[in-house]
């Protein structure tokens, strides 16, 4: 008898575990379809980001659905108590479908659908693996808040502790983390107050602020194995009701953690031609918080070696050279493993690097993350 209902409990979970699946699939599939009609229409009706304005803490946090599009980066380079050493990313997306509030009596009924990515890189092992869900942003199964901030697509999130402390989890198949981040210094706005222009058209630009150094603790799950960890990361918040310009494909995007306190961010928007966008920029933090930007004429950046995909065909940079004369900095970057391609929705490659080099001669090291897009595919109309 006791067998008997070991069997019925076992069989009622594996058929309780297969209907979720096909509801998480029905909403994947609904979503998606959602924001791939979305993606090249109207744009009426959402804010656009056409000067600098004050961020203020903790509201802007949270989302801003006046704009279209919105997302939450964590990414960062995590070690054991032995030396091994991961990559992580935890991402979220939020899309307006359409301006406004929509005023159903379903709690199913939104215009905000999530999309979240989590990748974790295994540098001892080579492994990468990275996972996409969907889900509108109703019926709790995804959304966003400031007070207290709040971040979440099912079991994925991102949330508020005490001060600046976030706690990020996400788990899926056999890995998993669970990590705690404390900022090391204020948040940073890009470009101007954080206006980040994306090309001479007005209003093609975003509100755009990191924190671009955390300290990360907590744990990684690789089936029953838990490993503790500590490393540091990096926090991007993004949002507004922009598209790259008709001549962009794609972008390459750089975060730098260097091991004296120096961080680095730099982004350059690629051409259809080949030649990259003047508007392109970043921002340097120097140990004490203070922000220099960066433009285009500002940094040099050179494609040293490149990696062909086996699973999309695609060629990526994969060394590059990056010098910014004004900061006597002179650096090498590299990823910690080629093959850290996401083979989701829109293929892109974004994995952990290492860096080496100098800075006014002296030699230096360090850790950071690198996204580049338009590779496999033009980034046009893209979420």
């Amino acid at each position: 008898m006791k067998r008997r209902i070991l069997l019925l409990f076992l069989l009622a979970t594996l058929v309780g575990a297969a209907r979720l699946w096909q509801t998480q699939a029905r909403e994947a599939k609904v979503v998606r379809a959602r924001l791939q009609s979305s993606a090249a229409g109207d744009v009426s009706g959402f804010a656009r980001a056409y000067e600098p304005r004050p961020f203020e803490f903790p509201r802007d946090h949270g989302p801003h659905p006046e704009f279209q599009t919105e997302w939450w980066y964590y990414t960062g380079n995590l070690e054991t108590n032995d030396g091994q050493a991961f990559g992580f990313q935890l991402t979220f997306f939020r899309r307006g479908l359409t301006p406004g509030t929509v005023q159903r009596t379903s709690s199913w009924g939104t215009n905000q659908v999530y999309l979240a990515h989590f990748a974790l890189t295994d540098v001892v092992k080579g492994r990468f693996e990275a996972t996409e869900r969907f889900s509108r942003g109703a019926a709790g199964l995804a959304g966003a808040q400031a007070a207290p901030y709040h971040v979440w697509l099912e079991n994925w999130s991102v949330q508020a502790l005490d001060g600046e402390r976030v706690r990020l989890r996400a788990s899926d198949d056999d890995r998993a983390i669970d990590l705690t981040l404390t900022p090391q210094k204020p948040p940073v706005g890009h470009g101007d107050q954080g206006l980040s222009p994306k090309s001479t058209m007005p209003g093609n630009a975003s509100y755009y602020y990191s924190f671009t150094r955390l300290v990360a603790e907590g744990d990684i799950s690789r089936g029953d194995e838990r490993l503790p960890v500590r490393g540091s990361a990096w926090m991007d918040h993004e949002y507004s009701t922009s598209a790259l310009a008709p001549d962009q494909v794609g972008w390459d995007w750089l975060s730098l953690q260097l091991d004296n306190g120096w961080d680095v961010m730099y982004f350059q928007l690629r051409r259809a031609d080949g030649s990259i966008e003047p508007v392109s920029s970043g921002s340097l933090v120097a140990p004490d918080g203070t922000v220099t930007p960066i433009r285009r004429d500002d940094v040099a950046l050179e494609v040293l070696d490149t990696w062909t995909s086996p699973h999309s065909g695609a060629r990526y940079p994969s060394r590059w050279r990056v010098q910014l004369p004004a900061a006597n900095l002179d650096l090498i970057v590299e990823p910690l493993t080629a093959d850290q391609e996401l083979n989701v929705s829109f293929i892109y490659w974004e994995g952990a690097v290492r860096v080496t080099g100098t800075q006014a001669g002296s030699p230096v090291t360090g850790r950071g993350y690198i996204e580049l897009t338009g590779y496999a595919h033009s980034m046009q109309g893209k979420f």
